[in-house]
């Protein structure tokens, strides 16, 4: 018989979700073959995961929605609630945005709130994704980094935790950006999500954004990369549409992938991390079946962390 692994984290310390986007993409609505909610439901608890990310396709009710998750065992994981602070009046709505998100996960009783800076991004539109995708100048980062400082203590004032995701694309992507965003904003307020996946494909290696920011760390995101299918993307200056639909992500487990998501996991328990870890892996699934990737990501993440 196989002896047990020992758990790499402490048992209910952490959590494993799974984003939508294995059967739909919440930004791109055409990549989208009709998988209804109900199934995209059974098929992350039949995989073993205990949570999700909120999605366009989920019902409004929340008494509805309430119900869907707890007939299968799960709950949500975080709300995406984009900012726009780095550009023309737009801070009033992106503070309503925020409140009305953080009322929506105090309803559903969870605890994370996921934000990322929108303004002048250019990650969804069919554009080089790279070489549109802004620079933000000092005031930018100051009117960011108030709104943020903002937002995060309105979140910590009603219990919650405000995550900031950096993101292909957008004026925070690269671990400079990072680095200069965790700098200027409040750490009792302003926790980092970590994307592996995002943050591979700017260039930059997880293992030194975790080794320099664990102890800011909110949310994660484990995502993997194909590299073929990056690197084309990268030199024919494909949109983060085409890019999905070229492969470039794929899911924890898959030998496609090229992350070496055991040396991450390692790292994040050495910190100790705690809180949601959510795979996701936006690709079309008319390409890559949800159930079969998403299934594959936790046997593996079971195995690699004994839970």
């Amino acid at each position: 018989m196989k002896k047990a692994r020992k758990p790499l984290f402490e048992p209910g310390s952490v959590y494993f979700g799974v984003t939508p986007t294995s059967w739909w993409n919440d930004d791109f609505l055409d990549i989208d073959i009709g998988i209804p909610y109900q199934q995209a439901f059974s098929e992350m608890a039949l995989a073993g995961y205990e949570g999700c990310s909120q999605g366009h396709k989920y019902p409004e009710d929340l008494e509805v929605l309430k119900f869907e998750l707890g007939l299968r065992g799960l709950r949500i994981s975080e709300p995406w609630t984009s900012t726009f602070f780095t550009i023309n009046k737009m801070r009033d709505k992106t503070i309503a945005d925020f409140r009305a998100s953080l009322a929506f996960i105090k309803a559903m009783g969870g605890t994370d709130m996921v934000v990322a800076e929108l303004g002048q991004s250019s990650h969804q539109r069919p554009v080089d994704l790279v070489a549109n995708r802004p620079i933000f100048k000092d005031p930018e980062w100051e009117s960011l980094a108030d709104g943020l400082n903002e937002l995060g203590a309105i979140a910590t004032a009603e219990g919650m935790r405000l995550c900031y995701h950096h993101h292909m694309g957008t004026g925070v992507m690269t671990l400079a950006d990072v680095r200069r965003l965790m700098a200027m904003t409040n750490p009792g307020d302003v926790r980092l999500l970590l994307d592996t996946g995002h943050l591979t494909y700017a260039g930059d290696d997880p293992l030194e954004c975790i080794a320099e920011f664990g102890h800011r760390l909110g949310h994660v995101h484990l995502k993997n990369i194909r590299r073929p299918a990056m690197e084309e993307a990268l030199a024919q200056g494909m949109s983060f549409h085409d890019a999905i639909e070229h492969g470039v992500f794929t899911v924890p487990g898959d030998p496609a992938g090229c992350l070496d998501f055991e040396a991450i996991l390692k790292a994040l328990a050495a910190i100790p991390y705690k809180g949601w870890m959510v795979v996701e892996a936006e690709q079309n699934p008319a390409k890559a079946n949800p159930l079969q990737y998403v299934k594959m990501a936790r046997d593996y993440l079971r195995e690699v962390t004994g839970l």
